[in-house]
């Protein structure tokens, strides 16, 4: 069998350059003299030119936008650019100012021109005009002209320049020689001067696009979040406004990080002592899932999947619900734990893990087919078997328990109620060892797809596959893996009636695949709708995108951002290449954790977050207002900071029910 989580150690890649802050052109900076003009000029006509490639750099090292409002000035950059309505405002007042100052002839010589150059800071690559993608030249103070626009604008308007800069040499050269001038203002590379930018349809035919290379794949950038854990096999937020996020190590501790990137000393919670793990390189037990109840902030609830083991023999993976402490609302109350649910598992591999809330408030559990190679447990696997709990899809009321004694409901419409031949909690089945799921928010403006659940089913030896979950599914596993049949005899059985992945790669691509998130965070627009997940044993990082008419998911390669793509503050273009979990914050940007050497033990999981470097959204769009957090304190401390504290779920009685998606 082809092990899903046997590695080996993976050096990471080389780090990108980090450019230092830089102000606009009309920023007050130290001017260069002219023996170092000289040496620059010197140098940079040494430098081989070259080929043009798309680079989305504002002037201010931020990735270009669409304004969220009407720009008056720099109308052109409107829908696309660098600045918002404050910026243009700015750039407004600037140039009135220098019209104020100019004879009427001057004026009505120069006006339109001045305007345009004045409005290449909008331009979405500001950053070439002004030379600021290089950290190591001065950032100019007017824009690349190109030679012959320069020469109309020297003949037009080298009486403002004045006005522009403070840089004595170019004053001095704009007063009487037009060739030094612009030679002074041109730039080397063609493509980016103006207005020759705006005519090159290598750059602008993409412009806002998701910036693809020369193969299709999307490129994207990352930031590292978090770094030195163990294993990290999770990260959730609590729903609850304050925007902490909650990093699980496989080993069984639990890290409240709070939206600044610090970390608090003390740990949510410990399970250390409780949890069954080792530090063999590709352990799957340990630390699994972890679930925070849709009212967590009014009853501190929540719930957790780990291995144990008993009387040092007989392995069991337990779900268990536990509260938040009384008294800290960034520690668990380490004696609340009530065991909800334990499964026998009969061997050490696809132990499953994964637990979340569906929008209709009801729990779901994910649990592996018990292991070993090919599901051989009774005559058709645990997986086909509807009274086992293994290699399935569980749903469950947490909201009370039932006469048999057990510490939780069964929901009225789970689809095999009745069933002498299936157990009640049995949501769906055929699965093999689903790691990593997560519910769709839909999209922000239509709600389209929220609450579908999609997962990541690790293969046999053949195939890796993404699923969306359905009430009563059988997802195939064993008689098939993939689109493919695996065993003969139950794949040509006429009552499979299996549910095809929505997609599935070959082990050329990938041998464990690693479940994600629709993208519906508010940073990254182009992601919009985007399945991102990946794969543990290769490293790699894919999406998929669904054509709405046709229901169909077609895949988009997902890589990292050339060095002069990612070259901002802070974004690096690299990651350690196993790849444990996605997560998503409680704004909804996007996550995931990998680790450069896969032992439970090994310290060098980090935690990376997506950014799209091709199109961002506009400054102060996506601005949370998060609840103030600070260690020893409890929800009645900040409750009155709370304006709005809206429940994911409605009351529903004491039972979850099935919500339609719109």
């Amino acid at each position: 069998m082809a092990s899903t989580r046997d590695a080996a150690l993976h050096p990471s890649g080389a780090g990108c350059a980090v450019l230092r802050a830089a102000a606009g052109p009309s920023s007050s900076k130290k001017i260069p003299s002219l023996p170092e003009l000289i040496l620059i000029m010197s140098v940079m006509l040494l430098i081989p030119v070259q080929p043009a490639s798309a680079h989305p750099q504002c002037l201010d090292f931020e990735p270009p936008f669409k304004p969220p409002w009407h720009l008056e000035f720099c109308t052109q950059y409107e829908q696309f650019g660098c600045c918002d309505q404050k910026t243009d405002n700015m750039i407004a007042e600037r140039y009135w100012d220098i019209i104020d100052q100019l004879e009427v002839a001057g004026h009505e010589l120069c006006a339109d021109m001045l305007k345009e150059v004045m409005c290449q800071e909008c331009s979405p690559y500001a950053a070439h005009l002004y030379d600021a993608e290089d950290p190591y030249t001065p950032v100019r103070e007017l824009p690349g002209l190109c030679s012959g626009y320069c020469s109309e604008f020297h003949g037009k308007c080298r009486h403002v320049v004045k006005y522009l800069t403070d840089n004595q040499l170019l004053q001095d050269t704009s007063e009487r020689d037009v060739s030094t001038f612009c030679s002074l203002v041109d730039l080397s590379d063609q493509d980016y001067c103006y207005p020759n930018v705006l005519k090159t349809s290598d750059l602008n035919s993409n412009l806002g696009q998701v910036v693809e290379d020369p193969r299709g794949c999307l490129q994207l950038c990352l930031t590292e979040v978090a770094n030195n854990l163990r294993n990290p096999v999770l990260m959730l937020h609590s729903g609850d406004d304050t925007h902490r996020m909650f990093i699980a190590e496989q080993v069984g501790f639990v890290w409240v990080y709070l939206r600044d990137g610090s970390r608090l000393e003390q740990p949510f919670l410990d399970m250390s002592g409780e949890v069954l793990t080792t530090p063999w390189l590709g352990d799957e037990r340990g630390f699994l899932g972890m679930a925070f109840h849709p009212k967590y902030r009014d009853n501190g609830r929540f719930f957790i999947y780990y291995s144990i083991q008993v009387n040092s023999k007989l392995e069991k993976v337990r779900i268990s619900e536990m509260k938040v402490s009384a008294y800290d609302m960034n520690v668990a109350d380490p004696y609340s734990e009530r065991v909800i649910l334990e499964i026998e598992e009969p061997a050490a591999n696809h132990n499953g893990g994964q637990l979340l809330f569906g929008f209709d408030g009801c729990l779901y559990i994910f649990t592996g087919d018990g292991g070993k190679a090919g599901d051989p447990f009774g005559k058709y696997g645990n997986a086909q078997n509807k009274t086992a709990l293994l290699g399935k899809v569980l749903r469950i009321d947490v909201d009370g328990s039932d006469p048999s004694g057990r510490h939780y409901r069964i929901p009225p419409d789970n689809p095999f109620l009745g069933d002498p031949d299936a157990r009640p909690e049995v949501y769906a089945y055929g699965v093999r060892n689903m790691w990593r799921c997560s519910v769709d928010r839909g999209d922000p403006v239509s709600r389209y797809g929220r609450g579908r659940i999609f997962c990541g089913d690790v293969g046999q030896n053949r195939y890796e596959e993404i699923d969306i979950i359905v009430k009563g599914g059988n997802y195939g596993w064993r008689a098939k893996e993939g689109f493919e049949c695996y065993d003969m005899k139950l794949c040509h059985n006429s009552s499979l009636d299996d549910i095809l992945p929505i997609f599935a790669y070959n082990h050329h691509v990938g041998k464990s695949v690693t479940g994600g998130y629709v993208y519906r965070g508010c940073e990254s627009p182009n992601l919009n709708g985007l399945y991102i997940f990946g794969d543990f044993m290769s490293g790699r990082i894919m999406a998929l995108e669904e054509d709405k008419t046709t229901g169909q998911w077609k895949e988009k390669s997902v890589c990292m951002g050339d060095t002069k793509t990612c070259s901002f503050p802070g974004l690096i273009n690299h990651h350690h290449k196993f790849i444990i979990s996605f997560g998503e914050d409680e704004a909804g940007e996007l996550y995931f954790l990998a680790t450069a050497y896969p032992s439970a033990t090994s310290p060098f999981g980090t935690v990376f977050k997506f950014m799209d470097p091709s199109r961002r959204a506009p400054p102060g769009k996506c601005k949370q207002k998060p609840l103030p957090v600070k260690p020893g304190q409890t929800y009645d401390d900040c409750s009155q900071h709370d304006d709005d504290n809206d429940s994911n779920v409605d009351d529903k009685e004491h039972w979850c029910t099935e919500v339609e998606n719109t």
